[in-house]
Formats: structure tokens, C-alpha cells, sequence
């Protein structure tokens, strides 16, 4: 199984504020099939990347316009289903009032692609349906924004709340072994140790 990092740049827009953010999209499969994790900004790129490829499915990690405003065109491309957690369904039909997602995540289920596994775990608090997907086999983590190279992911703008974030990575990653890679949704790659101290330091803070 490989895993490949594809970058496209676009807005963030929530709360009638914007930004310029460059995102991450990750392809997981092998030379045949693949599942492309995010839909961010530029169906065609996402596409050229596929090369060819059969899209077993798009997995959104939640439903920030910046993670999901290619998928409608992209599924569109490549006939694959989008698969949304139900509790982001608002964030959703902000950008894609007309169009549904296929089907929902279910946590505790798993997303099967080039004979491995990725567990999805269920981790609101940048957003109501933030997911995780754990490759236990590979020892990775397809992390979203719930968690950085430099912490939590962002909260404070609507739908987002700092302890419900900080446990559920407290409570579902950092139960992980410290070695779990972590390919996160913007920036650089991690690992759970790398982030452990910080999470845990932020957590007692709040008396978490």
C-alpha cells in the first residue's frame, strides 16, 4: 500500500472571514485502485493524480469548505462515492446546497483499500464530524484537522470547541503508540509522540 500527498491551494472561508490555505490530499491504494482522502480546491489535480486508477471511494475528514469544495466535480470525474460523517451535513450544504454526500461515515467501521484497513475514528471538535482514519498495520494516521504538526487543529470559529478537541485526541490518538505516523490535513507530517506532550500540557490548562 502507498500512501501519496497531493497539495492545492484555495480559501477558507467560515464565519464571513477567508484565508489562503494550501491543503493536503492524501491518495491511499496501490498502482490499481485508491481512496483519495479530501477534496480540496481543484478536481483536476486531484484527478491527474489519480492517473488512471480506479477511486474506490472520496472520504471527507469533515466538512470545512476547504476540504470538500472538489468533491461534487470529482466524484463527477471518477464515479466514486463521497462518504461525509452525518454530524458535518450543515458544513456541507453551505457549499453544495443541491448535492448530497453517498454515504456516511460510521465510526468504529472501516475503509478497505489495497488489502488493508483504516479503522475511522470518530474526533469532533475542530468540527461536530471530524474523523481519523488509523491504518494499525502501516502504523498511520490520516488525521484531518483534529491534529497538527504543532498541536490541535483550530477551534473558536463556529461549530468548533477546544475541549471537545483536545479529548477526543487525548481519548482516540494519543492512545496510539508514539511511532503512529500522522499525515495531517495542512502542513507537515507528525508523529504521536512528537505531539503528545503539548496536547496533554493544553489539556491540563483547561483541567481537562
Amino acid at each position: 500500500m502507498t500512501i501519496e500527498l497531493v497539495t492545492t491551494d484555495g480559501i477558507f472561508a467560515l464565519d464571513g472571514g477567508e484565508w489562503e490555505v494550501t491543503n493536503n490530499i492524501w491518495l491511499v491504494g496501490d498502482d490499481r485502485e485508491v481512496v483519495v482522502f479530501d477534496a480540496a480546491h481543484d478536481a483536476p489535480a486531484i484527478v491527474a493524480a489519480v492517473n488512471g486508477r480506479r477511486v474506490k471511494a472520496i472520504v471527507l475528514t469533515h466538512g470545512h469548505n476547504d476540504h470538500i469544495n472538489a468533491a461534487v466535480p470529482l466524484r463527477e470525474a471518477v464515479d466514486a462515492p463521497i462518504l461525509l460523517h452525518v454530524a458535518d451535513h450543515m458544513l456541507w450544504s453551505a457549499v453544495w446546497p443541491d448535492a448530497q454526500p453517498d454515504r456516511p461515515l460510521v465510526p468504529g467501521s472501516s475503509i478497505k483499500i489495497a488489502g488493508h484497513e483504516l479503522g475511522i475514528v470518530h474526533t469532533p471538535g475542530h468540527s461536530p464530524g471530524c474523523c481519523c482514519f488509523h491504518d494499525a498495520a502501516n502504523g498511520v494516521v490520516l488525521s484531518g484537522d483534529t491534529l497538527f504538526c504543532g498541536g490541535p487543529g483550530a477551534t473558536g470559529r463556529s461549530y468548533s470547541d477546544e475541549p471537545t478537541i483536545l479529548r477526543s485526541i487525548r481519548d482516540r490518538l494519543l492512545t496510539l503508540p508514539d511511532e503512529t505516523i500522522v499525515h495531517t490535513g495542512h502542513g507537515d507530517s507528525t508523529t504521536i509522540g512528537a505531539e503528545r506532550e503539548r496536547v496533554l500540557a493544553r489539556a491540563a490548562e483547561l483541567g481537562i
